[in-house]
């Protein structure tokens, strides 16, 4: 077992000992892998619902080695604090509060501005998403546009963004998202065009569905990942939640989408603890999610789901959680879903995006040649 974990905070290096007390089988593999960090994380804010969170400096000393790369983003969604509903009490989490959510495009300059604030080499472990958009609006594809042209160099991607999530649909007001929006289309349309890697979160189905009813987003989504064959699309969470449980044939439908050639370009990031709950609650769960990982080991990357994080206990509490997965997983498809996926897809991306980004700013110089 690498030392790595023993140089953290007081609380996280707790869970070291009581690892190696408990014997060398209740140790995740990932511990024990020569790779220069644990995992990189797919899916983590920076701040919370009221755009609070660390500085990205204190972040990234945070996280020291023990993490190579993360994909950064804040919070589209906005709590707002209404005095008739909550009075002094300030809430700073969606259920917190009955007032309503709202969009919060700034989102995107506040986190490009963090990014920038960094040296070259530790710019280069991030990869920051573009998350301030409202996904009804058939203006959002210009909204990425623009912020693309506006910090060139910056973004890799699009989102967390929602489309059905339990209860955040219903505290937002106005038009509800939809998997059959044309904005939608005009987002993922774009994100082809410019090579930006999606983040979607869209429940599989709806709160507190019985075990045996058909996910109701699923065919939906399926619809929607088929109209999109060029845009490479992260389902966060695999379509659960915290009240979205895993249906009776989950596991055979996710296999169904992974091994459909026309969903080639789906992958699936294993994140929130709310989710890693249902993987590791047992034995049988834990093997049933390892051995469809086994299968599709190019589809699969770990994400903390973390926000705003205080200290390294709390950021790294996901990745503490999935021992018993790590655990299942052999040492190669353990090292693809913490860290190769993440790092091809990623890499390819950034590539995609650069490019596109030089490809506008010629355009754009060309036609201003032409003006004068």
């Amino acid at each position: 077992m690498t030392e790595v974990f023993l140089k953290v905070t007081s609380r996280v290096f707790f869970v070291a000992p009581i690892c190696l007390l408990l014997g060398a089988s209740f140790c995740p593999r990932a511990l024990a892998q020569t790779d220069s960090c644990e995992f990189n994380d797919s899916h983590f804010h920076l701040t919370n619902n009221v755009q609070e969170g660390p500085d990205i400096h204190d972040f990234l000393s945070l996280i020291g080695k023990e993490v190579c790369r993360v994909a950064l983003f804040g919070v589209p969604l906005q709590q707002q604090w209404s005095y008739r509903v909550d009075g002094d009490r300030a809430p700073t989490y969606y259920l917190h509060s009955d007032a309503p959510l709202y969009y919060y495009s700034f989102t995107d300059a506040w986190i490009a501005r963090e990014y920038e604030s960094l040296p070259k080499e530790q710019q280069a472990r991030l990869d920051p998403m573009i998350t301030g958009f409202n996904p009804t609006d058939m203006y959002a594809a210009d909204h990425i546009r623009r912020v693309l042209q506006t910090y060139p160099g910056v973004f890799t991607g699009i989102g967390e963004f929602t489309i059905h999530k339990e209860f955040v649909s219903a505290k937002i007001p106005g038009e509800v998202a939809s998997l059959q929006n044309p904005a939608l289309d005009g987002i993922l349309k774009l994100s082809a065009e410019a090579g930006l890697i999606v983040l979607l979160h869209c429940d599989v189905g709806i709160p507190f569905a019985k075990e045996e009813s058909k996910p109701a987003y699923l065919d939906e989504l399926k619809a929607l990942f088929r109209k999109h064959p060029n845009t490479t699309i992260i389902w966060a969470h695999m379509g659960l939640g915290r009240t979205v449980s895993p249906p009776k044939a989950y596991f055979a439908q996710i296999d169904a989408v992974l091994r459909d050639p026309d969903f080639r370009n789906i992958y699936l990031d294993l994140s929130w603890d709310e989710v890693a709950k249902y993987f590791v609650a047992n034995s049988e769960a834990t093997k049933a999610l390892a051995d469809l990982i086994q299968r599709y080991s190019d589809r699969f990357l770990f994400g903390t789901d973390a926000v705003a994080p205080a200290d390294q206990s709390q950021y790294l509490n996901v990745f503490y959680q999935y021992v018993p997965l790590w655990n299942s997983l052999d040492a190669e498809t353990s090292r693809k879903v913490r860290l190769r996926n993440y790092e091809r897809l990623f890499n390819e991306a950034r590539r995609k995006v650069r490019a596109w980004e030089n490809a506008q700013a010629m355009i754009k110089h060309h036609r201003e040649g032409i003006q004068r």
